[in-house]
């Protein structure tokens, strides 16, 4: 039986045995459980092509988005197929971490109410050299759009500075997240700190535009170029992952001509993504690895400085 065949059997089977198939999931939508499977049901082979190879993390809402949510990193007390441990050894100290490359560990997924699907930074092969730099672009209090929408273009140009090309999608929620793939060469601690020391770097050039410092009080009217996902078990939501947040938006990866275009990070959502499956990651089709080799170079000895605090 080809490979189609067999999906389209697999999902109907898996929507067929949906539970609580008409529980709402979103009040401000009134998008219910079935829709959200429907959905992922047409954006898993996208998706995976995000999570196969990476460790990923669940957010799981059993009631709803309203009813609570919980974060979600190692394997629970119900097995979901498709959704694998991976081997101890990865992550000593710790529980097995998880990873899925199949359509059936997704919908096995929703079954189990996982709205959102994030991945760390790392492969599976490389678990302590990150293959990706992540930039969360998260507005503070009183910023508009259009500042997101500047602030990405002035990472992109300061990125550009050290021989950095970007990548760029909405984040499903407020922000925009930058994305800079590279070879898996450096240690997660040179990353995370290279990461930390750009983003000081943003906000001592552009103070008006970028805040140094995450927590709301210190991103009134700015931009916090968060950082923080380059850190040790960080994790950042999926490329085509839906959002539990009012309205089911969707990280949709984007071209940066499309930005002015953009409504705001829930530019698409769970109701409106479907046309723009089709176009799929096609504004991503360049995406290789880079060398940071630059950036270090320029970063030296303040890099060294801060590997010490």
């Amino acid at each position: 039986m080809a490979d189609d065949a067999r999906d389209r059997i697999l999902v109907a089977s898996r929507l067929a045995r949906l539970t609580h198939p008409d529980r709402i999931i979103d009040a401000l939508s009134g998008l219910r459980k079935l829709d959200l499977a429907r959905y992922y049901a047409k954006a898993a082979p996208l998706l995976l092509k995000h999570l196969r190879g990476r460790p990923v993390a669940f957010v799981r809402a059993p009631t709803g988005i309203a009813g609570g949510t919980f974060f979600q990193r190692h394997p629970g007390g119900h097995a979901m197929p498709g959704v694998n441990p991976l081997p101890q050894h990865l992550y000593p100290g710790h529980p097995p971490l998880m990873e899925i490359a199949t359509l059936e560990g997704i919908m096995a997924c929703v079954q189990m109410n996982v709205v959102e699907f994030h991945t760390w930074n790392v492969s599976r092969t490389a678990i302590g050299r990150p293959d990706r730099m992540v930039f969360d672009l998260d507005p503070g209090r009183g910023v508009q759009w259009g500042q997101v929408c500047q602030a990405a273009d002035m990472v992109r140009a300061f990125l550009a500075e050290f021989g950095l090309t970007s990548w760029l999608k909405t984040s499903g929620g407020r922000g925009l997240h930058i994305i800079v793939p590279l070879i898996d060469r450096h240690g997660l601690d040179i990353v995370s700190v290279l990461s930390r020391g750009m983003a000081q770097r943003l906000a001592r050039t552009a103070p008006g535009v970028f805040a140094a410092q995450s927590g709301d009080r210190h991103r009134v009217g700015r931009v916090f170029a968060d950082y923080l996902r380059n850190g040790q078990a960080a994790t950042t939501v999926a490329a085509w992952s839906a959002r539990a947040r009012p309205g089911l938006g969707v990280s949709v990866p984007v071209a940066w001509d499309e930005v002015s275009a953009l409504r705001g990070g829930d530019h698409w959502s769970v109701a409106t993504a479907g046309t723009r499956l089709n176009v799929g990651d096609t504004p991503w089709r360049d995406y290789a690895p880079q060398s940071l080799d630059k950036a270090l170079k320029a970063f030296g000895p303040a890099l060294r400085m801060m590997m010490k605090d």
